[in-house]
C-alpha cells in the first residue's frame, strides 16, 4: 500500500501551473475571480467537445457558488488543487433552454444574492436590484431563441433549486468531470490570471 500511496501523492502534488495570488469565492459581491475562472474554463474546455459532437456552440455557463469548495492559494497549482476546489464527481452537461427559461435563470441569480459562476451571460442591475440589461454573447436575449447552457449534472437535476433546468428542450452529457476540466486547463497554462469583471454588476445609486 505504501508505494501506491507514495505514487498517488506524487501525482497529486505534481506542479501544473502557478497562481500569483489567493483566489477565494468570498472576494466579490456579484462575481468572483475564482467563479469567473471556473465558468470560463468550463466554456473553453467543453466547447470543442460539444462542437465536435453536435456542430453546435455553448452559449453560456452556469455553475453554483456552493460547488467551489476551496481557495486556490498563491503559489504552485497542482492536481491536488483541482481536487480541493472540486472534490465532487460532477460532470458537464449541456441543457438547451428557451429564452423564457433564461429569464427564469436570471431571476434566480438576482434573488439568490450569491455570486454563482457564469460565463457568456451578462447582467446589469439598477440601484434597486431590478434587471436593467441582460445579454448572452453581447446580444439581447430572445424569448423564442434556444440557448445551450453548460452546467453540472447536479444543477441539471434541480440542485440548489435551479428548477428551470427541468424545462430543457434537449440535453447533452459530455462525460467530462468538472475537476478534469480544471486539470486539463491547468496543464495548458503557465500562470493563472482571472479577475472580477462586469459580467454581473449593479449600478450605484
Amino acid at each position: 500500500i505504501k508505494p501506491y500511496t507514495q505514487k498517488v501523492n506524487k501525482d497529486l502534488d505534481s506542479v501544473l501551473a502557478f497562481s500569483p495570488k489567493n483566489y477565494t469565492k468570498k472576494e466579490g459581491r456579484f462575481n468572483t475571480a475564482i467563479g469567473n475562472f471556473m465558468a470560463d474554463v468550463v466554456l473553453k474546455e467543453s466547447q470543442p467537445i460539444f462542437k465536435n459532437r453536435t456542430g453546435l456552440n455553448i452559449d453560456m455557463v452556469l455553475l453554483n457558488y456552493g460547488g467551489i469548495r476551496s481557495t486556490i492559494p498563491e503559489g504552485p497549482i497542482t492536481t491536488r488543487t483541482a481536487y480541493e476546489v472540486m472534490p465532487f464527481e460532477n460532470e458537464v452537461i449541456i441543457a438547451t433552454l428557451k429564452g423564457e427559461q433564461i429569464f427564469e435563470l436570471i431571476d434566480y441569480l438576482v434573488k439568490s444574492k450569491k455570486p454563482h459562476p457564469i460565463s457568456g451571460l451578462k447582467i446589469e442591475l439598477d440601484a434597486n436590484r431590478y434587471v436593467n440589461k441582460a445579454s448572452i454573447n453581447n446580444k439581447e436575449i430572445d424569448l423564442n431563441t434556444s440557448y445551450n447552457v453548460a452546467t453540472s449534472d447536479y444543477l441539471y437535476r434541480g440542485g440548489d433549486r435551479m428548477d428551470f433546468f427541468s424545462k430543457h428542450e434537449k440535453s447533452y452529457p459530455l462525460d467530462y468531470k468538472i475537476r478534469n476540466v480544471l486539470i486539463d486547463y491547468f496543464k495548458k497554462i503557465d500562470t493563472l490570471d482571472f479577475e472580477t469583471d462586469d459580467r454581473f454588476v449593479m449600478l450605484s445609486r
